[in-house]
């Protein structure tokens, strides 16, 4: 399972023409879900996403996570972070979740995110999805 995440100034998705999800100031999460990840790998990345220190305190420094400063969550699936790339030009997706377990450990995902954090939005698992947002720094991680 991999967990990008972006400090946003704010963040929305869309599908179909329809806005499903949209944040203000906090964390664009882009989930990918890779074959034998599992409930275990959900538990311990929901923690750390939401314990991850990467909001500055009053110094500048990156000393608080997103419950602390208040920010919101929007939690997007994006199979393509399960890619291969190292070899060719086109990227493989032999080591990507298949889709029915990939969606069903997303949702895990976004319930435990949930059980902890009221403030989290969501795009649609599977979906075409248009997704803005405007990286605050630029600061981007990558949780695995």
């Amino acid at each position: 399972m991999k967990v990008l995440v972006q400090r946003a100034l704010n963040a929305s998705v869309m599908v179909n023409g329809d806005i499903i999800g949209a944040i203000d100031h906090g964390q664009l999460v882009l989930v990918g879900i890779e074959k034998g990840d599992t409930n275990v790998d959900a538990q311990r990345l929901a923690d750390k996403l939401l314990k991850y220190r990467m909001f500055g305190d009053e110094e500048g420094k990156m000393n608080l996570n997103v419950q602390q400063v208040g920010g919101a969550v929007l939690i997007v699936s994006q199979f393509t972070l399960a890619a291969e790339t190292k070899k060719g030009l086109r990227p493989g997706f032999s080591t990507a979740a298949v889709p029915e377990e990939g969606e069903q450990l997303f949702n895990d995902f976004v319930s435990k995110v949930r059980a902890q954090y009221g403030k989290v939005e969501t795009g649609r698992f599977g979906a075409d999805m248009k997704v803005s947002f405007t990286n605050d720094g630029p600061v981007t991680f990558m949780l695995d």
